[in-house]
């Protein structure tokens, strides 16, 4: 008998059914009505400020403290924490504009400089995974060529466990990191005033283009700023996505993908 390949066992016999998608009333079937309710989002950021009325609330927190004899290492303090920034603000009041009914959930990983140690950026992130939430908002990056592999495999492990990751790339020309893994939905901003516009990029590794430039967003105190950003972009894909997981929450993450690349607005049929 001929010894088959490892993990070929895993198609042996009488395989369990899967999904398949609609191809008919595509944007009603993916977003008509759809509002994230019971979709835990966690946006890794600059915190979230809770009061923000854009905001609506968070449902929990989690801040990536580094240790003060050794800052490679990191503990995690579940307790309310405000939005250092702005940013985070910023993301969490476009992704509940778009989905509604979401729970957000506040990951601080960034400082007040919008800075952060790339482990802390993996902490971050690995508590989402490890805490259910069912997507990730990184509307940040990383240029670090030391990153590329532990990043790449946190980012395996979310598209394996069928958690989405919507990363921003990068706002300067260089590395993108994570946006630029096959793992993830990659979103840069375009030009617009549409929350829902999307656009599909035929030549990756970005690979949407969403509002994200001159956007009015909430920002920390209380108030608004009008920005421009890769970040907002991202957001809004966060929360389409939301929206989708919401009322179809069997989608994997490369379903997902599937469905807003069909939803763009220069997708073809045929």
């Amino acid at each position: 008998m001929t010894s088959l390949p490892q993990w070929s066992a895993d198609f042996g016999g009488e395989l369990a059914a899967v999904r398949s998608l609609p191809i008919t009333e595509l944007r009603d079937w993916a977003l008509g009505g759809a509002t994230g309710g019971g979709v835990r989002v966690a946006v890794v950021d600059s915190g979230i400020d809770a009061t923000h009325p854009r905001v609506g609330g968070v449902a929990g927190w989690a801040t990536v403290v580094s240790d003060a004899d050794d800052p490679e290492q990191h503990r995690v303090v579940e307790e309310p924490h405000d939005d250092l920034v702005g940013h985070g603000t910023a993301c969490a009041g476009i992704i509940r504009t778009l989905a509604p009914d979401v729970e957000l959930w506040s990951v601080r990983v960034l400082g007040e400089n919008l800075r952060t140690r790339g482990t802390r950026f993996l902490a971050g992130l690995r508590w989402a995974l490890d805490n259910g939430m069912h997507v990730a908002n990184l509307s940040l990056s990383s240029r670090s060529d030391l990153l590329y592999g532990p990043l790449h495999a946190v980012c395996d492990d979310a598209y394996f466990m069928g958690v989405p990751l919507v990363c921003a790339a990068n706002n300067v020309p260089g590395p993108t990191y994570p946006a630029q893994y096959s793992s993830v939905i990659s979103v840069a901003a375009r030009e617009g005033a549409d929350p829902w516009a999307l656009a599909s990029n035929p030549h990756p590794p970005v690979e949407f283009g969403a509002t994200g430039v001159d956007v009015d967003v909430a920002w920390a105190g209380g108030g608004s700023i009008v920005a421009t950003g890769n970040s907002f972009a991202a957001a809004h894909v966060t929360g389409m996505v939301a929206g989708m997981l919401g009322t179809h929450p069997w989608l994997t993450p490369f379903q997902v993908k599937t469905v807003l690349q069909a939803l763009a607005e220069n997708a073809t049929a045929g």
